[in-house]
């Protein structure tokens, strides 16, 4: 038992620090990660007429896997701990559902649908995280998270209903178009949702730096397949789109998967999944100064929803709280 411990609080984030100290270093995980995953949204609409969905997603996780391994591998080195035997399942369980499918069924979703209806329906995945994290990691279902996850959810559906009319960027097949961008969304959903409660065991074991890498690589091994695809399109990308796609690649995956990753180690699954409502909020924000894009007074007022319900979601029930 006393290997265990010392092996828990080497591998996540020390158990030993003062609670206050834990919870602010979860925050600023989390800041960071809502921030590059929602700049992700604006530079994958900003490239996807280069790339396909996937050669960019095999594009994205060669250069995380380039920039995070350059970090992570020298520490992998000198540990010398690799997973072993049964653990490699749940690392390719996540690499391939998150890393790989997630990513090309969002970018091929993104094709089809305008940015508001995919982020509308993206967050589908942190109510069904909420849920599966109570069913299978023993989170219990609090009363303040799943209010707060509505509430919250009602402010993406303000968001998508804003920037739904009439701003769609699909190809313009009508209904048949619609049906599949929003089957893709929700595929992305189910296997992201998925995969956050694989991952969360991993990272007990493992460093989130080292747990994110193995996902990385699980991912761009099974999208070797589009390597044909990338390299032509690469050849033909104007500079812009190709600085995109290593911007994708560093940040929005190298980094954001990483203290999105740290931040679970630190976070129960259910109420860290409720803030990425805040993503498309913070996609607006990114769209008006990057993009120009001036956003609706519906994504303003759904901006402030979500807000609300990430919130609610950190007040404590007075039972737990008379408990602590």
């Amino acid at each position: 038992m006393a290997t265990t411990s010392r092996t828990n609080s080497a591998t996540s984030a020390t158990p030993s620090a003062s609670p206050s100290r834990i919870n602010a270093l979860g925050i600023a995980a989390v800041a960071v990660t809502v921030v590059l995953w929602a700049s992700a949204f604006v530079g994958i609409r900003a490239i996807g007429p280069t790339f396909s969905p996937g050669s960019l997603t095999l594009g994205r996780l060669a250069v995380a896997a380039v920039v995070l391994g350059a970090v992570v591998l020298p520490q992998l080195l000198k540990s010398r701990k690799l997973p072993q035997g049964r653990e490699w399942w749940p690392i390719l369980a996540y690499g391939v559902m998150w890393f790989g499918g997630y990513n090309v069924a969002l970018n091929a979703a993104e094709h089809l649908l305008d940015a508001g209806t995919s982020a509308m329906l993206i967050n589908v995945s942190p109510i069904l995280i909420a849920v599966l994290a109570g069913v299978f990691l023993k989170e219990g279902f609090p009363r303040w998270l799943i209010i707060g996850s509505l509430v919250a959810f009602c402010g993406v559906a303000l968001i998508a209903f804003g920037s739904g009319s009439g701003s769609g960027s699909g190809s313009g097949d009508g209904s048949t178009t619609d049906v599949a961008g929003v089957l893709l969304c929700l595929l992305a959903a189910v296997l992201a949702a998925v995969s956050v409660i694989i991952q969360k065991p991993v990272l007990r074991k493992f460093p989130a730096g080292q747990a994110t890498l193995f996902g990385i690589l699980v991912g761009a091994v099974c999208c070797l397949p589009f390597t044909g695809q990338l390299v032509s399109e690469l050849q033909s990308a104007p500079l812009p789109a190709t600085l995109g796609l290593l911007y994708l690649g560093v940040f929005p995956t190298a980094i954001a998967f990483t203290t999105w990753a740290y931040a679970l180690s630190l976070i129960d699954a259910g109420k860290l999944a409720a803030t990425t409502y805040l993503v498309p909020g913070a996609t607006i924000l990114i769209s008006w100064l990057v993009l120009s894009e001036i956003p609706t007074i519906w994504g303003l007022v759904g901006g402030v929803v979500c807000l609300v319900g990430v919130g609610l979601t950190r007040r404590r029930s007075r039972g737990r709280r008379n408990a602590a």
